[in-house]
C-alpha cells in the first residue's frame, strides 16, 4: 500500500456508526470501524464482553458468542461502509437502509468468548446497482475464527 493510500483510510467511531446504522443496543454489534477504504474494504471492531445479553443463555457455564451474531457483525460492518459511500456519492442526505440478502459459505473455526477483540474484515467482491457482495473474515488475536460471503441490498429509508 502506498503512503498516499494509507493516508486516505477512514475510521468510524461509535457516534458515526449510530448516525449510519439503524441498529441500537443490544443489536448494534460493532464498536468501531477502522481502515475504511470507501466501500471496498474495512475492519470492524467488536469488543466482546461478558455483560452482553446473549451470554446469559449461550452458554452460561461456558459463554460463546453465537455464530449468527458474528455474521450479523460482519454484515453491519459491510452495511456501514456501503451507506457511508452512498451518502458521500450523493452529497450527504439521510442514510439508506441495507437489507441482508444472502449468507454463503459460512464457517466457524474457533469460539469467540468474552474478553476477545473480534476483528471483522470485509472486502467488496462486486457491486451491481444497489446490491453488494462481500467476503468477510472474523479474526481474534491473528487467528481466523469465522468466514462467510454475504450480500446486501441498499434501499431508501421509508418516511
Amino acid at each position: 500500500m502506498t503512503e498516499d493510500a494509507a493516508n486516505t483510510l477512514e475510521t468510524f467511531d461509535i457516534m458515526r456508526l449510530l448516525a449510519l446504522l439503524p441498529h441500537r443496543y443490544p443489536l448494534l454489534l460493532i464498536d468501531r470501524i477502522v481502515d475504511v477504504d470507501g466501500d471496498n474494504s474495512a475492519v470492524g471492531i467488536k469488543n466482546v464482553t461478558i455483560n452482553e445479553p446473549h451470554f446469559q443463555g449461550h452458554f452460561p457455564d461456558q459463554p460463546v458468542m453465537p455464530g449468527v451474531l458474528i455474521i450479523e457483525a460482519m454484515a453491519q460492518t459491510a452495511g456501514a461502509i456501503c451507506i457511508a459511500s452512498t451518502m458521500r456519492a450523493e452529497g450527504g442526505g439521510s442514510p439508506s437502509l441495507v437489507y441482508f440478502l444472502t449468507i454463503d459459505n459460512a464457517k466457524f473455526r474457533k469460539p469467540v468468548v468474552p474478553g476477545d477483540r473480534l476483528e471483522l474484515h470485509v472486502r467488496k467482491l462486486k457491486q451491481r446497482g444497489n446490491i453488494w457482495r462481500f467476503a468477510c473474515e472474523g479474526i481474534v488475536d491473528g487467528a481466523k475464527v469465522a468466514e462467510a460471503e454475504i450480500s446486501a441490498m441498499m434501499s431508501p429509508k421509508q418516511a
